[in-house]
């Protein structure tokens, strides 16, 4: 593929946002991905697993389940008891290390792609919000 020149440097409303989706899993399920990466940080945000299940759309049950699966198949707790029953659910020190080092591979990665499709693509792409 040659190199791509776009028609102006100037960008309109009609330039494509690129959007990514990336994911870690094996045979037995999703390990990692952004929507773990969401819901670990609205339960950070919130303490609530319930809350941040809310405020994500999805039941207390899918958000239990996602949790529980990634737990399992990497062996490690994500969140924990914040104190007795009603006081909600915070990260563990693994659960908030991992978020941070997902996050932060996440946005190196988008920025590269993004910085590539400069030379692949014929129009200007705008980084998702």
């Amino acid at each position: 593929m040659t190199k791509a020149t776009t028609k102006s440097s100037e960008k309109s409303k009609s330039d494509p946002t690129m959007r990514m989706h990336l994911w870690f899993e094996n045979t037995n399920g999703v390990v990692f991905g952004l929507g773990r990466l969401q819901l670990l940080r609205k339960v950070e945000q919130l303490g609530s697993l319930k809350a941040a299940a809310q405020d994500l759309g999805m039941s207390y049950r899918g958000a239990w389940g996602k949790i529980k699966t990634t737990e399992g198949l990497i062996g490690e707790k994500l969140i924990e008891r914040a104190g007795c029953r009603r006081a909600g659910y915070r990260l563990t020190s693994f659960g908030s290390d991992i978020a941070k080092s997902f996050d932060d591979w996440f946005q190196e990665v988008e920025l590269f792609a993004l910085a590539k499709s400069k030379e692949y693509l014929p129009f200007s792409l705008e980084k998702y919000k």
